[in-house]
């Protein structure tokens, strides 16, 4: 028995925006745009950003949207004196027209965790360090106000913060795996989910060494030729 450890999966406010998105109280899904940064930790030593903390937001993306990443394009760079990247930010392209930003790196002292997604309807804004799931509707009023009322866009609405069953994502990680590996009904992350997410990230890394925007099925085709 074998399984990834995206422990994203398990956060409650990510599971919640997943079963929501999924109910369709979003609308279309136009854009999913993710910040993950904060200090660096000293534990890693042979992975960049890219690797070691943007394969959480590219899984998540994919996992929350049920899209497919088309292609990236990304810019890096390294300002700590190591080998590999420290800041990266990412533009990507979803299978059903949606696309996707991510902001990560290790040179901020405000730790952040924030996936933010807009639809339809409004927006839901994830903070997976607490935990919080909040959605912002659009409004539906009417403005008297000359230089506003020509803009078609959308307008402040109501703010819903739900109550969300908090546990500690690991854990609840680990409690799936036990269960997969007893026979029990469990849902726990395929490898071949792991390996896509690995090959955006490779794609990522591509693009920002090329500064080209880099196609996925272009990407698995060249892969697939090296390793032949």
């Amino acid at each position: 028995m074998a399984a990834v450890g995206h422990i994203e999966r398990f956060n409650p406010a990510l599971l919640s925006l997943r079963d929501r998105l999924e109910a369709g109280e979003l609308g279309e899904v136009f854009q999913v745009a993710t910040r993950r940064q904060g200090p660096f930790p000293n534990r890693i030593t042979d992975v960049g950003v890219v690797k070691d903390l943007a394969t959480h937001d590219i899984d998540l993306t994919s996992w929350v949207t049920g899209q497919d990443y088309l292609s990236v394009s990304a810019r890096t760079i390294s300002r700590s004196g190591r080998a590999y990247e420290d800041m990266v930010a990412v533009v990507g392209q979803l299978e059903r027209s949606a696309v996707a930003n991510h902001l990560v790196n290790w040179l901020s002292p405000l730790k952040e965790r924030s996936t933010i997604v807009t639809g339809d309807l409004g927006c839901f804004v994830a903070d997976t360090l607490t935990a919080d799931l909040t959605f912002y509707s659009n409004g539906a009023g009417h403005t008297e106000w000359e230089a506003l009322s020509a803009f078609r866009g959308v307008s402040e609405g109501a703010l819903i913060r739900y109550a969300i069953l908090k546990r500690e994502p690991l854990q609840v990680e680990h409690e799936r795996f036990r269960d997969a590996v007893l026979g029990l009904p469990a849902d726990i992350v395929p490898l071949d989910h792991g390996l896509r997410t690995v090959a955006v990230s490779v794609a990522v890394l591509r693009s920002a060494h090329e500064g080209v925007t880099v196609h996925l099925s272009d990407h698995h085709r060249l892969e697939t030729q090296k390793a032949h």
